[in-house]
Order: C-alpha cells, then structure tokens, then sequence
C-alpha cells in the first residue's frame, strides 16, 4: 500500500508554513497548527514585544510542560487500574479456592 503525501499550507502568527504530509493526517496538523496559534497570541498579547522565536520556544515549553504533566497523570492512572485489576483477580482466587474447599 503507498501512500501519497499533499502539500500543506498553516499560518502561525500570520506567517504561511508548508508541509507536505498524507491526507489523513491532514486535519490533526491544522489542528495542532491552530493550537500553537493560539498558544502563541496568547503569550504575544501578554507580553511586551518579543521576537517570534522567543514566543515560540514559550509556546514550546508550556506545551511540552503540558505533555510530562498529561503523561505523569496517564501513568498514574495506569498504576491505579493495574493495582485495581491486581486486587480483583486476588479476590477472585480467593472466592474460587473458598468455592472449591
């Protein structure tokens, strides 16, 4: 199976960025572009003049920060539903063992 990349066009901060990439990733790229888009007004309107690069590499940092924060929380998660799910199948051996004494 081939697949086919498209060309692209996003704008950030009113500058048009190219990317080719395939066509069904294609509304996930205008989504992630129109998030760091908006990241980045945010962090341009509340700040005073800065160059774009450094509004960029905020935007970054406070997004990556977001991701450890997401990945920490899914980890937990995790751990909670394993110890969970250990504690089920625990029970169950013990009613199975009980049931056949």
């Amino acid at each position: 199976m081939s697949s086919q990349t498209t060309p692209i066009s996003v704008f950030i901060l009113d500058r048009e960025y190219k990317f080719t990439c395939e066509p069904h990733e294609r509304d996930d790229l205008k989504a992630a572009a129109a998030l760091l888009d908006d990241r980045m007004r945010e962090i341009k309107k509340a700040g005073s003049l800065m160059a774009l690069e450094r509004i960029a590499v905020m935007a970054a940092l406070n997004m990556a920060d977001e991701v450890v924060k997401l990945k920490s929380i899914d980890r937990q998660r995790k751990e909670q539903v394993d110890q969970r799910i250990r504690n089920l199948a625990d029970q169950l051996d013990g009613a199975l063992g009980s049931a056949m004494d």
